[in-house]
């Protein structure tokens, strides 16, 4: 009942925001989407609270039959609470980070951000295969109306990049699927798990769920419709995309890749490691070169993505809690730097270029201190989550294949010149600049709260990762038992 309350709440929240109509109509409008986003975080709170950690079998299971072609299984275990409450969390952030910039349509808005949330968090409950893709693509739709009806100028270029990128690399993972189905006449995860493919059929499984996944991270070669698609996306939207989004590639590798198909995936881990190593190079050198703020925060989200691909894949508990960790910890600092960016810089002075920014930290000095320490987290320092989430990837990674693993490594280097360079750039380098003298204001209470929460998520749990490790164990020791 709990998860079916978790989905259904915004799915209510779009009808209630479609109907409202008086004379303060865009203050009711967001005042109810936001209440609803906050009261799913609480019914997830409580859901993680009730959870017992001291089992990995899946929990508040749901079955709904009698549907026309097949069942619809919902279920949470120890990896998936921790993937739902980020949602739950993030939405809210989101809601309130466009706040006062999204000025007409702002219903059409609001109703695509819950829908997206309500068909999230189905992805992440999601006990059946054909579930998963179902809503796993039905995403899409969704987020395509958000960057071509509310982005910058190129705004349909980058809906379309989107759209028909995620969507070919998904026809891979429907033909995987659907061979699943036919050979084992079942998609239900319980009984997947359980059974056994023949090693070719692994092979082509493999390639094809991956290649699904290698478009969604996004790995080399296959990342231009993430860097158009963050660059023209209202800035709600790209704190979903980065925050919530990307996981969902890393959250499939650990539903469709290892417990299903595991000889394959020891066997072709080292492809795995070789393409994400050249992507963090690529991606980073990249980064290191571009001058527009908001596309320099997405370059380093491909650079850390493929860090958490690898440790998803490094066979051993320290790298596979190290994925997921590091993959929650860019949720939240990727959120924060996207609100530095894209909701605070620019809604002040109109442009992303670097170039313009010199000197902030005399006229926002607040500004300067959060933004400082979200900078640390994106460079994965000590003592804050980052630092555990690359910590323990990079341990996994060098452990199962060293020479690679050393390559791996340099994403540590990289993270730290890309970031600090940015930060550097903006907070001093020189005077400021006179063209923004005038309209250059520190954070308003809002924005504080907003930066801090995500702050606060970033050094307490760097402090104290217990929370989410005791956790995460029984479920990753799991799924090292089944590889």
């Amino acid at each position: 009942m709990l998860l079916s309350c978790l989905i259904l709440f915004p799915v209510l929240g779009t009808i209630l925001v479609s109907s409202i109509n008086s004379y303060q109509e865009e203050l009711h409008v967001k005042l109810t989407a936001l209440v609803i986003s906050v009261i799913n975080l609480i019914i997830s709170l409580f859901i993680f609270v009730l959870f017992n950690n001291s089992t990995n079998q899946f929990q508040y299971v749901q079955e709904h039959y009698n549907m026309q072609y097949f069942n619809i299984y919902l279920g949470i275990d120890g990896i998936s609470i921790y993937f739902i409450l980020l949602t739950t969390i993030i939405m809210p952030i989101a809601l309130l980070s466009n706040w006062n910039f999204i000025k007409e349509n702002v219903k059409s808005y609001l109703i695509i951000m819950l829908l997206l949330e309500s068909l999230l968090l189905i992805v992440f409950m999601a006990s059946d295969i054909l579930v998963f893709y179902i809503f796993f693509e039905s995403i899409l739709p969704p987020l395509f109306l958000l960057i071509g009806i509310f982005g910058s100028d190129n705004k349909v270029t980058a809906s379309y990049y989107l759209f028909l990128y995620t969507l070919w690399g998904s026809l891979f993972l429907l033909l995987s699927i659907l061979s699943t189905s036919s050979i084992m006449g079942s998609t239900d995860f319980d009984i997947l798990f359980q059974l056994n493919f023949e090693y070719k059929t692994q092979i082509f499984l493999f390639i094809g769920i991956f290649i699904a996944f290698a478009v969604k991270t996004p790995t080399i070669f296959l990342n231009n419709w993430l860097l158009k698609a963050h660059v023209e996306s209202p800035l709600g939207g790209s704190i979903v995309l980065a925050g919530i989004v990307l996981k969902l590639s890393l959250y499939g590798i650990f539903r469709l890749i290892l417990p299903i198909l595991p000889k394959a995936s020891l066997d072709y881990t080292f492809i795995v490691y070789t393409i994400s190593v050249i992507t963090i190079i690529y991606a980073s050198i990249s980064t290191i070169r571009t001058t527009d703020i908001k596309e320099l925060i997405a370059y380093s989200s491909v650079c850390h993505a493929a860090v958490y691909l690898i440790g998803a894949f490094s066979n051993t508990i320290q790298g596979i809690e190290g994925s997921i960790i590091l993959g929650l910890a860019h949720g939240f600092v990727s959120s924060g730097l996207f609100i530095c960016a894209g909701g605070i810089l620019y809604d002040r002075t109109n442009t992303r270029l670097l170039y313009y920014y010199r000197g902030v930290a005399q006229l926002m000095p607040i500004f300067s201190i959060l933004f400082f320490l979200l900078a640390l987290g994106n460079c994965g320092a000590p003592l804050t989550f980052n630092f555990i989430g690359e910590f323990m990837s990079l341990y996994g990674i060098v452990e199962r294949l060293p020479v690679l693993g050393v390559f791996a490594c340099s994403s540590v280097v990289f993270s730290a010149a890309y970031t600090i360079y940015m930060f550097n750039r903006t907070s001093f380098g020189g005077s400021f600049s006179k063209m923004i003298e005038n309209g250059l204001l520190d954070v308003n209470k809002r924005e504080f709260i907003l930066l801090l929460i995500l702050v606060l998520f970033t050094v307490i749990f760097g402090i104290y990762p217990s929370l989410i490790l005791n956790v995460l164990d029984y479920s990753v020791s799991n799924l090292i038992y089944a590889l």
